[in-house]
């Protein structure tokens, strides 16, 4: 009996936790209606990006807590850092001046990163073997774009030394 009991006491927890990243999520990312364009949201962090110099610095600390919860619920790294990719594409778009602020009030990273937690809660397998694939991906073109520019710049470097000699 006492084993039921532990059961229902963690999934409670879980519950709990899912309902409070839910409503962080919707609070940074859909909380705010934009009448002129129809049943479009905003959220607080889109409001906060326009501070300079803090307001994505403030937004990504607050998606960071999302993060910090999702891995409490035992969430595999591998998803971990897809919501990472998830936070850090917002927050470096979003340095961009107003640009990166509408990019920021699209991507909606922080909804976007209660829907891995879900989907992983409801089918773990998938969502985690669809999110190896992704980081294995990304890392795989960071190091082609690394070996293209270092190829670009070893091209240019052979070109100037050319001039010289």
């Amino acid at each position: 009996m006492s084993q039921q009991n532990s059961l229902d006491d963690s999934s409670a927890k879980a519950q709990k936790i899912r309902n409070r990243v839910k409503r962080l999520a919707w609070l940074l990312d859909d909380s705010i209606p934009v009448p002129i364009f129809g049943k479009y949201r905003i959220g607080v962090d889109g409001i906060i990006g326009f501070i300079p110099g803090i307001g994505d610095a403030i937004g990504a600390v607050l998606s960071l807590f999302i993060l910090e919860e999702a891995a409490r619920l035992g969430v595999p790294k591998s998803i971990l850092s897809r919501m990472l990719l998830n936070v850090a594409i917002e927050s470096m778009l979003g340095l961009i001046p107003l640009a990166g602020d509408v990019f920021d009030m699209a991507w909606k990273a922080n909804l976007r990163n209660v829907k891995l937690i879900d989907s992983y809660l409801d089918s773990p397998q998938a969502v985690t073997r669809s999110s190896r694939f992704i980081i294995i991906g990304i890392v795989a073109v960071s190091f082609l774009f690394v070996g293209f520019i270092s190829l670009i710049g070893l091209m240019i470097l052979k070109w100037f030394i050319g001039l010289f000699v």
